[in-house]
């Protein structure tokens, strides 16, 4: 079903802190997104599990990559939003919203860790923050603020938070910050798993 069954008043729109702002991605932000992009491809060629992006990639290939997730993100099929500073001049990553039934899940081996149910959860969130603000500590309050983001809309259900546990920067961040993990996400073409955590303090389904 993937997100086909929410309103548009069920998905986050837009967050603003100090430090950056959140809104949907569209194809008029390919200039400030490949600039991100193409700074943080040695960090991103782990987190995504597919070479991507090629040394050769080009402004172009963005532009496609970009239609598509601005078209997913209408048809309410998986979410997209560019993380900008605050004048809107400078992309500082991205965040993304899949639904646990998307292709790349149900092609995949989901091994639970202790009593995991993959049904209780209605989302699995990611994001990436270039490189060079890595240092200043942006991506742990990035990871809090989407928390609070998400939980605000209830019908998106419970999320999961996801990286690549050959993204040690990123691992050590959600271990760091409470998260539980509860799910080994594997596939044959991935070098290595995904891995799946939620909020330590929530019990039940």
């Amino acid at each position: 079903m993937l997100f086909e069954h929410l309103d548009a008043s069920d998905v986050p729109q837009r967050l603003e802190t100090d430090e950056f702002t959140l809104r949907p991605i569209t194809r008029d932000d390919v200039e400030l997104d490949y600039a991100a992009v193409m700074e943080s491809r040695e960090y991103l060629r782990p987190w995504e599990q597919t070479g991507w992006p090629a040394d050769d990639f080009t402004v172009d290939q963005d532009l496609d990559d970009l239609i598509v997730l601005e078209e997913r993100h209408r048809a309410r099929q998986a979410f997209t939003w560019t993380m900008l500073d605050p004048t809107e001049t400078t992309c500082l990553g991205c965040v993304y919203l899949m639904a646990p039934d998307a292709r790349t899940y149900r092609e995949s081996r989901i091994v639970p860790v202790g009593d995991a149910r993959w049904e209780d959860y209605g989302a699995l969130a990611n994001f990436w923050v270039r490189t060079s603000r890595l240092a200043t500590g942006i991506d742990a309050r990035v990871l809090a603020a989407i928390q609070s983001w998400f939980a605000e809309h209830p019908r998106l259900g419970r999320t999961l938070f996801v990286t690549n546990e050959e993204v040690r920067q990123q691992v050590e961040l959600f271990e760091e910050s409470g998260l539980r993990l509860r799910f080994r996400i594997e596939r044959d073409i991935y070098s290595g798993a995904y891995l799946a955590y939620d909020e330590a303090d929530r019990t039940g389904p």
